[in-house]
C-alpha cells in the first residue's frame, strides 16, 4: 500500500504519519520526489483503516500494490535509484562498467589488467577471489589472498572493486570491498541475502540461471527488507536448451521490463551470458542500446592462459574497442 501526500505537507506532519503507521506494526518506506512524497506501507496492511488513511488532510490518494515486491517497486520509489560506489556510481547519467579477470590469479596480473581497463574507461575493477565452479576439481580462487590483491590494485588505480561472496561467514573479509557480488547460484540463498541486508554496502545481485524476473526482484526484496537499498541488478543470461553456440540466453528484454517495474539500476554481463569473446562486443552494444545502466565484462591480459573462463575474456585492446562504441551508444540511448 502507498499513500501519496499532498504538496506542501510538512516534515512534522510526515513524521507524525510515519509514527502512526509504525505503531500498527508496519514498516515505512519514504520516497521524496521533486513534486510529490510517497509513503510506502510494508507489512500486514490489513491492520490499516484505508478509509481513515485517505481521509487525512495531508493524503492525496491511497493505492494498494498487488506485486509481492514492495521496496523494490517503482510505485514505492518513482525516481531512479543511484547507487554510490566510492567516487563513482551506478544509475543516473553514468554508464558504469565493471571490468577485470574472472579469477584473481596474481598481484602482477590484476594490477596490469586494472591499469588497462581504467585507461579504457572502466569505472570499477571486477575480479573473482572466491570462485563457485561446477566441478569441484576446477580452480576455486585465491579466497582471502585474492581480496588482498584486489585491494592492492585499488590502491594502484583508485578503481573501486567488485568481487563475489559465497558464504555469509566470509563477510568480515569483505569489509573493504566496495561492491559485494551475489552470483547466479546464490540468488536465492535467502540466509545470505538476509545478512547482506544488514550491511549498507552496494550489492550486485545477479539473476539466477533459471529465475523469473519476479523471483529475481523478490531476492532483491530480501536484501531491502533488511534495510539495505543499495542494490544493482545484473542480467547475466538464463539457461536454455542450445548450449552449442551460446552458453546462455542473454535476456535483454529484461532491461526495459525492469526499468518499468523497479527503481533499481540494471547492468548486463555479456561475458557469462554468451561464453564467447567474439559475442561480447555485439551484446554489449545491444545492452547499451536497450537502456542498461552499465556492463560487467571479463578482461584478461592473456585469455588463453586464464585459469577460469578464458574463452569469454577480452584482451585489454578488445575491451578498449568495446568501451568506445558502447559509451557512445549509451549516451545516445539516454538522450532519446
Amino acid at each position: 500500500m502507498i499513500a501519496v501526500l499532498k504538496n506542501g505537507t510538512s516534515d512534522k506532519q510526515i513524521e507524525s504519519l510515519k509514527n502512526w503507521i509504525e505503531s500498527l506494526g508496519l514498516q515505512v518506506h519514504l520516497s521524496k520526489g521533486e513534486y510529490q512524497t510517497i509513503v510506502g506501507l510494508v507489512g500486514d496492511t490489513s491492520r490499516v483503516d484505508e478509509d481513515l488513511l485517505v481521509s487525512l488532510d495531508i493524503v492525496e490518494t491511497v493505492k494498494r500494490i498487488s506485486e509481492p515486491f514492495k521496496s523494490a517497486n517503482r510505485k514505492f520509489h518513482p525516481d531512479n535509484t543511484v547507487v554510490s560506489v566510492g567516487d563513482t556510481s551506478v544509475g543516473g547519467n553514468i554508464f558504469a562498467v565493471m571490468a577485470g579477470p574472472c579469477s584473481v590469479e596474481s598481484e602482477e596480473q590484476v594490477i596490469e589488467i586494472a591499469k588497462a581497463v581504467k585507461a579504457a574507461g572502466a569505472t570499477m575493477l571486477r575480479g573473482g577471489a572466491f570462485k563457485p565452479r561446477t566441478s569441484p576439481y576446477d580452480f576455486q580462487g585465491l579466497k582471502a589472498e585474492g581480496i588482498e590483491i584486489l585491494l592492492k590494485a585499488k590502491e594502484e588505480t583508485g578503481l573501486p572493486i567488485v568481487t563475489e561472496i559465497m558464504n555469509a561467514e566470509h563477510l568480515p573479509l569483505f569489509e573493504k570491498v566496495d561492491v559485494i557480488q551475489v552470483g547466479a547460484r546464490n540468488m536465492q540463498n535467502f540466509e545470505l541475502l538476509k545478512e547482506l541486508g544488514k550491511t549498507q554496502k552496494p550489492i550486485l545481485l545477479k539473476r539466477g540461471l533459471s529465475a523469473t524476473i519476479k523471483e529475481w526482484l523478490m531476492s532483491a526484496e530480501y536484501i531491502m527488507a533488511g534495510g539495505n537499498e543499495n542494490i544493482i541488478l545484473c542480467e547475466r543470461g538464463i539457461r536454455s536448451y542450445d548450449a552449442q553456440y551460446t552458453r546462455n540466453v542473454l535476456d535483454l528484454s529484461a532491461v526495459p521490463v525492469l526499468h518499468e517495474l523497479t527503481h533499481l539500476p540494471v547492468i548486463v554481463d555479456p561475458s557469462h551470458a554468451t561464453g564467447s569473446a567474439k559475442l561480447v562486443k555485439p551484446m554489449s552494444l545491444a545492452a547499451a542500446a536497450c537502456g542498461a545502466d552499465g556492463l560487467m565484462i571479463e578482461v584478461h591480459n592473456n585469455p588463453k592462459a586464464a585459469l577460469c573462463d578464458g574463452p569469454q575474456s577480452l584482451t585489454p585492446e578488445q575491451f578498449a574497442d568495446v568501451m568506445q562504441s558502447a559509451k557512445a551508444i549509451a549516451k545516445n540511448a539516454n538522450n532519446c
